[in-house]
C-alpha cells in the first residue's frame, strides 16, 4: 500500500509558527486503525486527522500520538480548509466519532473555517476530582474565580474546566506531565484540561494541558474552546447569543485565537483560521 500524503497545517492562526499545527490525511479509506496511530505517532503532532469518502460530506477520525480522540476542533478546521482548497468554500460535514459537525469554510481576506459542535453539556466535579486537579498544577480553592465553579464540560470530549482569578497565578502554572497524564487516564478524559482566566470585555485566555508524545500543553483547542462555550451558556456566565475571544498558545510560544459563537441553544461554533506549514 502507497503511504498516503500527510498536509501539515498550523490552525487557529495565520502564521504557520503559530496557532496548533495539525495533520491532515486526505484519502484515508484504505488506512486501519494501526496504520492511522503509526502515522499520527510519526507525525508527532497533537493530532492527526483521517478523511474519508468523497465530496463535501466526509467521514473522519482523529489521532494523537497515542490514542484515538473523540472529536479534534483545530484538526476538523485544517481537515475542512485543506478540502476547501480543492473543492472551493462553503459547507461541509464531517462524520465524527462523536457525530455529525457542520462546518462552513470562507476565504475573505485569508481561509477561515466555522464549525458547530455537537450539543454540549456539563456536570459538577466531584470534590476529589477537583482535589486531584489542584494539586497536579499546585494551585488551592482560593486561586479560583468564585464567579465561574470547576465543572466537567463536553461538547464532543469530556475536559475538566478550571477558571483562574489572578492573571500571575495562571501564567505561572506548572504541572509534571507523567502525573497529568495518570490523572486524565483514570478519569477517562480523552482531551485537554483546560485553564482560563477572563481578561475581559468578552476575552478569555486558556491554557490547555495535554500530555502526548513530546507535547505538554496544546497551543490552540477547538473542542476545548466549543466545550468552554457550552460552560458559559449553562452557568449564565454570557447572555446568549453571544460572542467570545479565547486566546491560546502564548505560554508554548505558538499564539492562536479561537473566536466562539454561543448561541441561545444547540451546538457551539467555534470559527478560526489555518494556514499550511511548509
Amino acid at each position: 500500500m502507497t503511504r498516503p500524503t500527510v498536509q501539515r497545517w498550523a490552525a487557529f492562526s495565520d502564521d504557520p509558527d503559530g496557532g496548533n499545527p495539525a495533520g491532515v490525511v486526505i484519502g484515508a479509506d484504505d488506512l486501519d486503525d494501526a496504520a492511522m496511530q503509526r502515522i499520527a505517532a510519526d507525525v508527532g503532532y497533537a493530532e492527526t486527522a483521517f478523511v474519508t469518502g468523497s465530496g463535501r460530506e466526509r467521514g473522519i477520525r482523529y489521532f494523537s500520538p497515542v490514542a484515538e480522540v473523540p472529536f479534534c476542533g483545530h484538526a476538523t478546521v485544517a481537515s475542512a480548509i485543506a478540502l476547501a482548497s480543492d473543492l472551493g468554500d462553503g459547507a461541509f460535514a464531517f462524520d465524527t466519532p462523536v457525530g455529525r459537525v457542520d462546518i462552513v469554510t470562507r476565504d475573505d481576506a485569508g481561509r477561515t473555517a466555522s464549525f458547530t459542535s455537537v450539543e454540549p453539556w456539563i456536570e459538577p466535579l466531584p470534590d476529589a476530582t477537583l482535589d486531584a486537579l489542584l494539586n497536579l498544577v499546585g494551585f488551592g480553592r482560593a486561586d479560583l474565580d468564585p464567579r465561574h465553579p470547576p465543572a466537567l464540560a463536553f461538547a464532543g470530549n469530556r475536559h475538566p474546566l478550571l477558571i483562574l482569578a489572578d492573571r500571575r497565578v495562571f501564567d505561572g502554572m506548572t504541572f509534571d506531565p507523567a502525573a497529568a497524564r495518570r490523572l486524565m487516564d483514570a478519569e477517562a478524559w480523552p482531551a485537554t484540561i483546560i485553564v482560563l482566566h477572563e481578561l475581559g470585555g468578552g476575552r478569555w485566555e486558556a491554557r490547555n494541558i495535554f500530555p502526548v508524545g513530546a507535547i505538554t500543553e496544546d497551543p490552540a483547542t477547538g473542542a476545548a474552546a466549543a466545550a468552554t462555550g457550552g460552560y458559559l451558556r449553562a452557568t449564565g456566565a454570557v447572555a446568549a447569543p453571544a460572542r467570545v475571544l479565547i486566546e491560546q498558545g502564548r505560554h508554548v510560544g505558538r499564539p492562536g485565537l479561537l473566536t466562539v459563537d454561543i448561541p441561545a441553544r444547540g451546538g457551539i461554533t467555534v470559527s478560526g483560521a489555518a494556514v499550511p506549514i511548509v
